[in-house]
């Protein structure tokens, strides 16, 4: 047998960049390059490797978590189908990566983690940044990955690495399985040569499935799609991450049956299609609230059912009601005892579609979700339209974005109030033009997942929306898109706080406590003077184009100018917290108020949990 002799990194490098995937014909490298941050855990190991390998591109970011989150964000415009290897040093490096982790196995996104780890050998004990136990010497804080990774392996002897990792690839390119895969390697294993055998390093092409479902079952499916008189489609992420939205529209404009969309899967279908009833659950539109409410079958594709899409579990009133789920993982698949069909939302759509070719839901059922699609459309419109010289609201600023954007161009959001403004307005003509990160809604995903978008698709404008909590999270990757060449335009709003929870405290009667940007007043409360943080001056600092306005005007004016932008830059508006898009229908989430409380205004809220409460079903 041909060997070939590499230290530990080495061979690990070595062998991922011969992956490939492959879906419909198509085949890519299933890794970009690599991102981290080098320390004493990983720079002698992994930092040499890279360095003689410079066919497998190493990028240097400046935050841990910023390099997962920007990885992800790549996978995620990928379709899952590439991603990146994030590396980092022992200790915090490694801790770094950690929420990250989470918000990329949440999402069901592909990233592969190679934290370095204490010395094998255990010679040198405490090194430094070692967490000691005095019950065991086998763990570090790496085993801290565990929870939130798909996959998890430590390499103590370098033929381990043969066996780990193909189990690493099975699980990154898997559908149903996919997110964050943890490789800890020790940094004296790194180091140590060994001879691999030559043939781990040929190129390998990992072939994307399109599982289909159960026969049975899909006729069942059928049946029950036939016998129904108001059924509607919850478009979920796996509608796009598929590559189904073609399918999807096929379905509905043959059988009439209407959209509500999750974030993921926004875009799923145009935002003017008469179909698309627009935003679901507790950020959702009128019209999407109102039908789900009286739906007697929901068609699941591609969704986990978050609490925001059920509006905890509110929104689906229908005594009878019933579920159908198309996803390609079975846990997701059998939620609300559904009726499971497990396999690739495409190939099932359009199996069902076949299948359904003489159904249709009734004239007046269709008409009314297209009148639902009209007016929802004009309460856009209203909420777009801005006050002269006045201080917008976020709907005006995302009216004003909406408005100018291309087709084509891409909005990035992920915490704060923004995402729930975006999901109910903004017009998406693109199924892959509308990113949010809300299954973790991680602060500090923006600015990183955006440079992780635009890398995936260069030609294309990424406008990252965020909040000044958010951006005070994790500024840092304007530095890194500077240097790496890919421009992004931020839209930074400021509020003087944390508005979207300000805005929750309120509505549990505890009155934005602890939510603004101020100094402590004599009362001993953070009521007083808004704090000094000058973001414009902070935004320039890192090196980026800053433009600061003042009101719609002056902002629909820095847009064009940025447009114009070679680098990064920022557009710096004030927004009124106040003003936000009310909810709709059963437009709840459901955030415990305190049962007993001094607070009058916090008894109140509670009695209206009360009265919430009470809508709440489990779906048996």
């Amino acid at each position: 047998m041909k060997t070939k002799r590499l230290t530990v990194a080495q061979a690990t490098i070595e062998f991922l960049k011969n992956q490939y995937s492959e879906r419909d014909g198509t085949e890519q490298p299933f890794f970009a390059g690599c991102f981290g941050i080098f320390g004493h855990g990983n720079l002698a190991g992994f930092g040499q490797a890279l360095q003689q390998s410079p066919d497998f591109r190493y990028y240097m970011v400046r935050n841990e978590q910023a390099a997962v989150h920007t990885a992800a964000g790549y996978a995620k415009m990928k379709n899952r189908l590439s991603t990146f290897v994030c590396t980092s040093s022992i200790g915090p490096g490694a801790t770094n990566m950690i929420t990250a982790a989470a918000g990329a196995t949440i999402n069901r996104l592909p990233v592969l983690l190679l934290p370095g780890d204490i010395f094998a050998t255990r010679i040198v004990a405490p090194v430094l940044q070692q967490l000691e136990s005095a019950v065991s010497q086998d763990f570090s804080v790496n085993d801290c990955f565990k929870p939130v990774s798909k996959y998890w392996d430590r390499i103590n002897r370098p033929e381990q690495l043969i066996t780990a990792l193909p189990e690493v690839m099975r699980v990154l390119t898997s559908p149903a399985d996919t997110g964050a895969v943890t490789l800890c390697i020790p940094q004296d294993v790194q180091a140590e040569a060994y001879d691999f055998p030559a043939e781990l390093f040929e190129r390998r092409v990992w072939h994307i499935p399109r599982p289909r479902p159960d026969v049975n079952a899909l006729l069942r499916a059928v049946n029950w799609i036939l016998s129904a008189r108001k059924p509607v489609i919850i478009a979920g992420g796996g509608v796009i991450y598929s590559e189904a939205e073609e399918a999807l529209k096929t379905l509905v404009h043959q059988t009439g049956i209407p959209v509500a969309e999750t974030f993921a899967g926004k875009g799923s279908l145009p935002y003017d299609d008469p179909h698309n009833l627009g935003a679901a659950g507790a950020t959702g539109t009128e019209g999407a609230n109102a039908v789900c409410a009286e739906a007697d079958l929901v068609l699941g594709i591609g969704t986990r059912y978050s609490d925001f899409t059920t509006a905890s579990k509110t929104v689906f009133q229908n005594k009878n009601v019933r579920f159908i789920n198309i996803n390609i993982a079975e846990f997701d698949a059998y939620k609300h005892s559904a009726l499971a069909l497990t396999g690739d939302a495409k190939v099932i759509l359009e199996e069902l579609a076949q299948k359904l070719e003489s159904y249709k839901v009734d004239d007046n059922y269709r008409k009314s979700a297209a009148d639902f699609n009209k007016s929802w459309d004009e309460k856009v419109a209203l909420a777009y339209q801005a006050e002269n010289n006045a201080i917008p609201s976020q709907a005006e600023v995302i009216g004003a974005v909406n408005n100018f954007s291309k087709p084509e161009d891409i909005v990035l959001c992920a915490a704060g109030s923004a995402p729930g403004d975006l999901h109910k307005l903004w017009r998406t003509r693109n199924s892959k033009g509308f990113h949010l990160e809300y299954g973790y809604s991680c602060m500090g995903y923006e600015i990183s997942g955006g440079l992780g978008a635009k890398m995936a698709c260069p030609d294309r404008e990424i406008y990252v929306i965020v909040g000044d909590g958010g951006y005070l999270m994790m500024p840092s990757e304007i530095i890194t898109s500077l240097q790496e060449g890919f421009k992004l335009t931020v839209i930074l709003i400021d509020n003087k706080g944390f508005a979207s929870i300000g805005g929750l405290s309120k509505s549990i009667g505890s009155g934005g406590f602890g939510t603004k940007y101020s100094f402590r007043n004599k009362e001993g409360y953070l009521e007083g003077e808004s704090l000094p943080v000058d973001l414009v001056l902070n935004a320039q600092s890192l090196g980026a184009k800053v433009y600061k306005t003042t009101d719609i005007a002056s902002f629909n004016e820095a847009l064009g100018n940025a447009q114009k932008e070679k680098q990064t830059t920022v557009i710096y508006i004030e927004t009124v917290p106040e003003r936000k898009m009310a909810g709709y229908g059963y437009a709840w989430w459901d955030v415990p108020v305190a049962e007993v409380s001094e607070s009058e205004s916090v008894q109140k809220a509670r009695q209206n949990y009360d009265e919430q409460k009470k809508k709440q079903r489990y779906y048996l």
